[in-house]
């Protein structure tokens, strides 16, 4: 097999594995799941998984990152469309969070909710790939309350303030609506965003 070959079959394990080992992480927790697990969950040994990631750390990071990658093209997608209006593209984009956070609260599927107090103290390498990554995502909501206020749909006036504000709202109203087991913190989170989001 040729260099180009195998490092190419090496991207796409390396990708399995991330992607595998997801819902692992999603479902247990970075700190309760052991490499073994993880190298069990994608068929290595924990020898094979650390062949593609030198520790636990580095794997973690690894998984925040590609996490971020596909949830930032993901959000480009539904905020994207100038055909919408841009309220309505980031009213979409909570109503999905609701739904997707909402319908099984016992499931974290937000990584972002799931690790950022659980990782900020045991990883510095993740705590700035999460605080980059949740930037990242603010950066853009900004820009979407920004096109709604020259489209007029939107009446805020401070955009970047505007979005991180949202934001802290929907992480704090998913970590809510898991311990209490019930969708009405994201409901509320839903109102309040309605409001701030006024044309």
């Amino acid at each position: 097999m040729s260099r180009p070959a195998r490092y190419a079959k090496g991207l796409a394990k390396r990708e399995e594995i991330l992607s595998t080992a997801l819902d692992v992480i999603a479902r247990t927790g970075y700190g309760r799941t052991s490499v073994r697990e993880l190298a069990s969950a994608v068929g290595l040994s924990q020898a094979g998984l650390l062949h593609y990631f030198a520790s636990k750390e580095q794997y973690g990071q690894a998984l925040l990152e590609s996490y971020f990658d596909d949830y930032l093209a993901d959000l480009d997608y539904l905020l994207g469309n100038p055909a919408i209006p841009a309220r309505e593209r980031l009213l979409r984009y909570w109503q999905r969070w609701l739904q997707s956070q909402g319908d099984d609260c016992q499931e974290q599927k937000c990584l972002v909710v799931k690790l950022s107090a659980e990782v900020a103290d045991l990883s510095d390498a993740m705590r700035l790939t999460l605080r980059d990554g949740t930037d990242r995502i603010v950066d853009r909501l900004a820009a979407c309350i920004t096109a709604g206020i020259g489209d007029g749909s939107i009446a805020a006036t401070a955009p970047r303030e505007t979005a991180q504000t949202l934001y802290q709202l929907w992480l704090g109203a998913s970590l809510l609506a898991k311990l209490h087991r019930t969708r009405t913190p994201l409901e509320g989170a839903m109102a309040f965003t309605h409001q701030a989001l006024a044309p």
